[in-house]
């Protein structure tokens, strides 16, 4: 057996099959422990050539070895093997002789598999084909199937190749049952030669079931799936031509598609529908039902070419009104006022054969409540119902802001604060790292490092025996102190922090590369982000460093409240904690320390100032000089110009240039627009967290640096960069010029989710009073005007505030935003389409709804010209309702 084990490791896989095949049963079982070993001893070696090479031999002699059918599918797709894989004729030559009930097994084994685990279409066929079983129908042998076809039989046309398939109809079948389509959508391409129009002619010539193949098909839309898996389908369906008794046969379908599938599928479904509704294969009925799904989508093109249906029905059949009036109705909900209009047009012509029906009338009366102010007029009259009662006075609504959370002292157990320790690395990364809990975690770490380190690792071996540093077999001393000392590469996380922790109370860091750590730090990087990483890294390394040679018995600087400030009669009883210990007080942590205290409570920042000059000592009265100067004055600050984007320039902070460590007078040089727009190893948003904790009373000081991130979300389609705007609106201090450029950046972002991050940051400074709407409608309107924020995104974004409540809120912004834009609209002349107009229209509508709403009076400017156009464009539109609703009068 040591010769199969020397062909394994030499990498001979023709060699080592003919030697496994010569072995015994018991010889085979006696040499699997060995070849398991060899496969630990593979997983811990670097990836290279003289390792890789002799797992597609290990992989051999392992399927050969194992005797069950579940050992064996396990052994050969095995993640490990993924990369190198014997060759596919080569296993199944080696598995021949195993009876046809063990190969069924095997290959049903590997084809439940996930498609990720990529398991050779080739064998699982090849074993099929062998054992004589029913093809299993998987995503993974059906994906496989699919990329097996469109990969070979060179220039074999692909309909062919499928006719010539001997389980043609179930992969079919499992194709359609795919939950998504994933990395095999492009091999389906469009046109002549396609998988659908090869399906679709399968299916006329009759290889295909028809019936199955349209139910398939209708059933997959409906299911839904991949994001763009409905492109291989509905053109399939499409080419299928079905005829009109088949298409009256799932009426059902087509109405659960019109209402709830994506938007070309949904339009598909609705033109089948209006097809049949138009030639009698509908109901009056059956178009109520399907209208009131499609009639509350968000699309408006889908809901207005349903209105004109239903317009097109009731004048060829008038008797109908009763069943499909209240279905329009239904449109009377709909945020755009002009899909409300024309709704309420078609009941206006067709109201009055509802005098036979009043329950009918009564009913559309109470949906007319959805309509905007001056519609509702109309519709009172129209239904012959009391006059809408003048409103009361408008009162703003604004969702409560979110109050700070209390930090709560660390965990007086050690085990207790290992649970808390396990659970921020299991985060995932510094993005999920919720601030309190990290820094709590810190201070725990401290504070028990210097009462008992043995009891502290004791509780924390269940957690150090998971890192990567901790498993000598496959990392390493070199590697590890190259990972924590190589400050010049990188910057510590708030992850990597812990794990340096960790790794220095395990002795996995040496005490000179802690040193060397702390003496030289990071090296200096002029970008944005720098300055605020390289605290959180020394305020790391200094605590792994103290914990090694002189540990403190708890940490300055952790706040008291989740959003980083620090009660300055808390850094009082600290650092008297210190004096009575006789402890040193470390630089980096008192330095932090100092960056969080509380100083807008002008009160308790003084009351704490005449006891921290009581304690007699240095930290004691520098407190006492920070807390009596008052509160940090910001930097002067300018506004700055590149290519579309507005980004702000700030000044230099003096009092954070001097009395402070070299790493902290970086947040107080001037910040310029070369780095704002520097690229740095520190990009992402990881860290803002973080940021915003360092200096919770500050947040121009942060805001100034997020505005080139926000920027990207807007101009750049970056992803995820509006997520700190909710805790940047949380945070204190002025919320001046930086703070606003950023929100409105948000309020433009190109994902959903970072609109509503923006969203929720408006409301939050509106609750808190910090909101500026005059100077958010201003760089709002400069924004778009360049091109840095699409009118249509702010539009959506407008929309989702007002409908908390904040109409009056949203009104004051826009009303400053529209002006600019209007001006521009003015001078471009009424001739053809204005660049500046596209998607202005819907801000109007916006605007509109908020100005009814809210009651807003008086004049905007430029309006007038926009509303005196011609045409019914909905910018027209939109700025004459917008005019008439400034110009209401209130009743005597």
């Amino acid at each position: 057996m040591s010769a199969v084990l020397e062909a394994v490791r030499a990498g001979r896989v023709g060699e080592t099959a003919l030697l496994v095949k010569k072995l015994t049963d018991a010889e085979r079982r006696a040499l699997l422990p060995e070849l398991q070993a060899v496969r630990k001893e593979l997983r811990a070696t670097p990836w290279e050539s003289r390792s890789e090479r002799s797992y597609p031999a290990l992989q051999v002699a392992g399927a050969v070895c194992h005797s069950g059918a579940a050992a064996a599918a396990t052994w050969i797709a095995g993640a490990d093997m993924r990369w190198r894989q014997a060759p596919v004729e080569l296993l199944l030559k080696v598995l021949a002789d195993r009876d046809t009930g063990w190969q069924a097994d095997v290959a049903r084994r590997l084809a439940a598999r996930p498609v990720s685990a990529d398991v050779p279409f080739l064998l699982m066929a090849g074993l099929v084909r062998r054992s004589g079983c029913e093809v299993p129908v998987t995503d993974a042998y059906v994906v496989g199937w699919v990329r097996h076809i469109g990969h070979s039989w060179g220039r074999v046309p692909l309909v062919d190749r499928l006719r010539a398939e001997p389980d043609l109809a179930p992969l079919v079948n499992g194709l359609f049952e795919l939950s998504d389509l994933g990395e095999v959508r492009w091999l389906f391409g469009e046109g002549p030669g396609s998988w659908q129009s090869a399906l679709a002619e399968l299916t006329g010539a009759g290889v295909l079931e028809r019936k199955a193949v349209v139910d398939a098909c209708v059933a997959r839309l409906l299911r839904g799936g991949g994001p763009t898996d409905h492109r291989v389908f509905l053109p399939l369906l499409g080419l299928l031509a079905l005829t009109r008794d088949e298409l009256c046969e799932r009426v059902a379908d087509w109405t659960a598609l019109a209402r709830d599938a994506v938007s070309p599928v949904a339009g598909h479904a609705q033109a089948v529908l209006g097809t049949l509704a138009l030639d009698g294969g509908l109901t009056p009925r059956q178009l109520a039902e399907a209208s009131e799904g499609l009639l509350f989508r968000t699309e408006k093109k889908l809901v207005r070419a349903q209105l004109v249906l239903l317009g097109k029905v009731l004048a060829r059949e008038p008797a109908a009104a009763a069943e499909l009036l209240p279905a329009v109705a239904q449109a009377f909900g709909h945020e755009d006022t002009q899909v409300q209009e024309r709704a309420l047009k078609l009941v206006e012509r067709q109201v009055r054969r509802l005098d036979e029906e009043p329950a009918v009338r009564a009913g559309i009366a109470v949906a007319a409540e959805g309509l905007s102010p001056a519609l509702r007029v109309r519709a009172a009259a129209v239904l012959g119902i009391a006059a809408v009662a003048a409103p009361e006075a408008y009162e703003e609504v604004l969702p409560p802001p979110p109050e700070p959370v209390r930090l709560t002292a660390a965990p007086d157990s050690a085990v207790e604060l290992a649970e808390e320790v396990s659970a921020l690395l299991a985060a995932g990364g510094d993005g999920d790292v919720d601030v309190a809990a990290f820094e709590r975690a810190l201070d725990g770490l401290a504070r028990h490092a210097h009462r008992d380190q043995d009891a502290l690792r004791e509780a924390l071996e269940p957690v150090a025996a998971t890192r990567w540093w901790k498993q000598s077999e496959s990392h390493g001393r070199r590697d590890t102190e190259e990972y924590f000392g190589h400050t010049r590469r990188g910057l510590l996380t708030a992850e990597g922090g812990l794990e340096l922790v960790l790794g220095t109370l395990y002795g996995a860091v040496s005490t000179a590369t802690l040193l060397a750590g702390v003496r030289s730090g990071p090296a200096d990087h002029d970008c944005a982000r720098h300055g605020f990483s390289r605290i959180l890294d020394v305020r790391l390394r200094e605590l792994a460093h103290r914990i090694r040679t002189d540990p403190q018995p708890l940490l300055l600087a952790t706040p008291s409240w989740s959003t980083g400030l620090l009660e300055p009669a808390e850094l009082v009883d600290r650092l008297d904690t210190y004096r009575r210990l006789g402890a040193r007080v470390g630089e980096a942590d008192f330095a932090q320390a100092l960056l969080r205290v509380r100083r807008e409570d002008r009160s308790a920042a003084l009351a704490a100032a005449g006891r921290a000059g009581e304690l007699g000592t240095p930290e004691g009265d520098r407190l006492a000089r920070v807390l009596s100067a008052g509160e940090a004055a910001l930097p002067g600050s300018d506004r700055r110009t590149s290519g579309p984007r507005i980004l702000v320039e700030s000044g230099e902070v003096r009092e954070l240039r001097t009395d402070f460590p070299e790493a902290f007078r970086r947040l107080g040089r001037p910040f310029t627009m070369s780095d704002a727009v520097r690229y740095c190893y520190h990009w992402g948003q990881e860290n803002h967290r973080h940021w915003l904790a360092t200096l919770p009373e500050l947040r121009e000081l942060v805001a100034v640096r997020l505005v080139h991130d926000l920027s990207e979300a807007a101009l750049d389609d970056e992803r995820g960069a509006g997520a700190v705007l909710p805790l940047l609106a949380e945070s204190g201090g002025v919320a001046g010029e930086s703070t606003h450029l950023c929100v409105a950046y948000g309020l433009g972002a190109r994902h959903p989710e970072d609109r509503l991050a923006a969203v929720d940051a408006l409301l939050v400074l509106a609750a808190r009073g910090q909101l500026d709407a005059e100077r958010l409608g201003a760089d709002l309107g400069q924004l778009v005007r360049r091109g840095a924020v699409k009118p249509l995104r702010l539009a959506e974004s407008a929309r989702t505030a007002a409908a908390t409540g904040a109409n009056a809120t949203i009104w004051e912004m826009l009303r400053h935003a529209l002006p600019i834009l209007l001006a521009d609209l003015a001078t471009e002349g009424t001739a053809g389409a204005p660049g500046t107009a596209r998607g202005l229209g819907e801000l109007l509508s916006v605007a509109a709804d908020c100005a009814e709403r809210s009651g807003a009076r008086g004049e905007l400017p430029h309006l007038a010209g926009a509303a005196a156009r011609r045409g019914s464009a909905r910018l027209v539109v939109q700025a004459r309702r917008l005019r008439d609703a400034l110009a209401v009068t209130e009743a005597a």
